[in-house]
C-alpha cells in the first residue's frame, strides 16, 4: 500500500519540476483552473496561506501599521504618471477595455501592484508634518500576465499584502524599508523554518522606480533561489511624480519620502521546496494547519474511537489536533497524513490504551516513540519545538553545503554545473558584466548581502579590482 501511493509522487532527483506539481496537486493544495497559469487554492492550501498572513499581519500591525483596501482597477493614465515604474510593469498588466458592450473612454489597468493608487490617495490627504508618517498595509489579489506559470510560484493571479508609506524624511523611509524586510525575515525564519539571506538588489534587479530595493534570498532543495519578500526605498521619486507635498516645522513645502514591501503566496512554493521530500509535503509546526493527526487503530473495538476524541479535546490546549475516524485503512490514512506533511501522527489502539501509552510519528524523520500517557502533553510540546528547530538546521546545512565561492567567470560557470546553489563571487558594479555573467549562465544577481565577505580582490567576469561581494543563482 504505502509503495503504490507513493509511486504517485515522482522522485525529487529524477525530475524535481514534476516532483513539485505531483505534490501541490496530491497533497490538496491547488487545483488548475479554466483560466491559463491561475490556480484554485484549495481549503488546506488556504489554510497554510491564512496561518502565514495571520502570523505576518500581526507584526504588521504590532510595527505601527494599519490595514486599508485600495481598488482593483487603476486608470491608463494614473499608471503613466511615474516613467520609470510603468515601464517596468508594461509587459505583464493587464487591460480592461470594455464594461460590459460599452468601450471605455480610458482603459483600465487590472492592478499589477498599488503604488500609484496610494500616491493618489495620499496626494488627497497628506498636508503637513502632522500627518505623517502614514503607514498603510493592504491584503489583496494582484495580475501579472506572466508567460510561464507554476502553481504558488509565478502565477496570473495571486495573493500578497503590500505595503505602502510615506514618511518626512529619508532616513525614517530607510529605517522603514529595512524594519519590515527583518519582518519578513523573522516570518520566513522562525514561522516557516527557512533560512534566508538578506541584501540589497542591483540596480539592474532593483524595482521599477524604486532608489534601491532589498530582498531575502532562499535556496531551494534542487539549488535554485528564490526571491521570498522584497521591500523598497523610493525617496521622493513617487512623491515628485504626484506631487505629495507636505508643509514643515518650519512652514516650508517638502516632498514625502515613501517605501513599499510586499510578501506573496509563492512563499508556500518555497515551504514546499526547501522541505518537502519524496513522500510529499513536510511543514514545520508553527505554519502547519494540523501539528498532530490522531489515527485511531482498530477503531472498531470498544472505546477507542471514544478515547481518540477524548485525547484529541485535552491535547487541543497545546496543539492543533486533528483526528480521522473514517473507514478507512490505517496503512492509507499514515500515507495520506505524510503527504499533506502533518509534523506529528498520533496512533492509539487497544494495547496503547491497556498500557496507558500512546505512538508519536514524526513527519520529519520518520521516528517513532512510545509515549506515556501522563507525559504526552508535556513530550508533545517538546516535538514540535524540536522538529521547528530541526527543520530550519537541516535547511541551514542544505543551503551552507549548495554556497560555493567562485573567483574566476570559468569557476562560477563550473559551480553551477556541478553542485548548483548560491555562489558568493565579487562584481566589480558594472551593469556589462552582470548582464555577461547572465546571458553566459543564465545565473542573476540575487543579492549584495549585508554581511560582506572579501572572497576575492577582482571581479569574477572582467578581472578588475570589485570590492562588493554577491550572492549568484539560477533562480525561479
Amino acid at each position: 500500500m504505502a509503495k503504490e501511493f507513493v509511486k504517485d509522487v515522482t522522485s525529487m532527483d529524477e525530475d524535481f519540476a514534476q516532483w513539485y506539481t505531483d505534490v501541490v496537486t496530491k497533497a490538496d493544495l491547488i487545483d488548475y483552473s479554466s483560466v491559463r497559469g491561475s490556480m484554485i487554492i484549495r481549503p488546506y492550501g488556504y489554510a497554510l496561506w491564512d496561518n502565514v498572513k495571520n502570523e505576518l499581519d500581526k507584526r504588521i500591525k504590532e510595527t505601527g501599521h494599519e490595514n486599508v483596501y485600495m481598488p482593483l482597477f487603476i486608470p491608463e493614465s494614473l499608471l503613466q504618471k511615474e516613467k520609470d515604474h510603468v515601464e517596468g510593469f508594461a509587459p505583464e498588466v493587464a487591460w480592461v477595455t470594455h464594461g460590459g458592450s460599452e468601450e471605455l473612454a480610458e482603459r483600465l489597468v487590472v492592478r499589477p501592484t498599488s503604488e500609484v493608487l496610494f500616491c493618489e490617495h495620499y496626494k488627497n490627504i497628506i498636508h503637513s508634518y502632522r500627518d505623517l508618517p502614514k503607514l498603510y498595509n493592504q491584503w489583496a489579489n494582484v495580475v501579472r500576465w506572466e508567460k510561464t506559470t507554476r502553481p504558488f510560484l509565478r502565477t496570473l493571479e495571486f495573493l500578497w499584502q503590500e505595503g505602502h508609506t510615506a514618511h518626512a524624511t529619508d532616513e525614517e523611509a530607510m529605517e522603514e524599508t529595512i524594519k519590515m524586510l527583518n519582518v519578513y525575515a523573522a516570518v520566513c525564519e522562525e514561522m516557516l523554518a527557512i533560512p534566508v539571506v538578506k541584501g540589497q538588489k542591483t540596480e539592474k534587479e532593483k524595482f521599477a522606480g524604486a532608489k534601491a530595493t532589498f530582498t531575502i534570498e532562499s535556496l531551494m532543495h534542487d539549488g535554485k533561489a528564490l526571491q521570498s519578500g522584497t521591500s523598497h526605498h523610493f525617496g521622493t521619486g513617487f512623491a515628485e511624480a504626484f506631487g505629495i507635498q507636505y508643509t514643515d516645522k518650519e512652514g516650508k513645502l517638502q516632498y514625502v519620502h515613501q517605501t513599499s514591501w510586499g510578501f506573496t503566496t509563492r512563499i508556500i512554493g518555497a515551504l514546499i521546496m526547501v522541505h518537502g521530500d519524496d513522500r510529499g509535503l513536510v511543514i514545520p509546526p508553527k505554519a502547519a494547519p494540523t501539528q498532530v493527526m490522531i489515527v485511531p487503530i482498530a477503531q472498531h473495538k470498544e472505546g477507542v474511537l471514544d478515547f481518540a476524541y477524548e485525547l484529541k479535546d485535552s491535547l487541543s490546549n497545546v496543539a492543533r489536533v486533528g483526528i480521522d475516524a473514517s473507514d478507512k485503512k490505517p496503512g492509507w490514512k499514515f500515507n495520506e497524513y505524510e503527504m499533506k506533511g502533518i509534523p506529528v501522527r498520533l496512533e492509539v489502539g487497544p494495547k496503547d490504551i491497556e498500557n496507558k501509552q500512546v505512538v508519536l510519528a514524526r513527519r520529519d524523520t520518520g521516528t517513532k516513540e512510545f509515549v506515556p500517557m501522563d507525559q504526552l502533553e508535556t513530550r508533545l510540546v517538546e516535538l514540535l519545538d524540536e522538529i521547528q528547530a530541526n527543520l530550519y538546521n537541516k535547511a541551514l546545512s542544505h543551503r551552507e553545503d549548495r554556497t560555493t565561492v567562485a573567483v574566476t567567470l570559468d569557476e562560477l560557470k563550473t559551480s553551477l554545473e556541478t553542485k548548483p546553489g548560491f555562489i558568493k563571487a565579487m562584481w566589480c558594479g558594472e551593469l556589462a558584466c552582470e548582464e555577461k555573467i547572465k546571458e553566459e549562465t543564465t545565473a542573476t544577481s540575487r543579492c549584495i548581502p549585508f554581511e560582506q565577505e572579501q572572497v576575492a580582490n577582482t571581479c569574477v567576469c572582467c578581472g578588475k579590482d570589485a570590492d562588493k561581494m554577491v550572492y549568484w543563482a539560477k533562480a525561479y
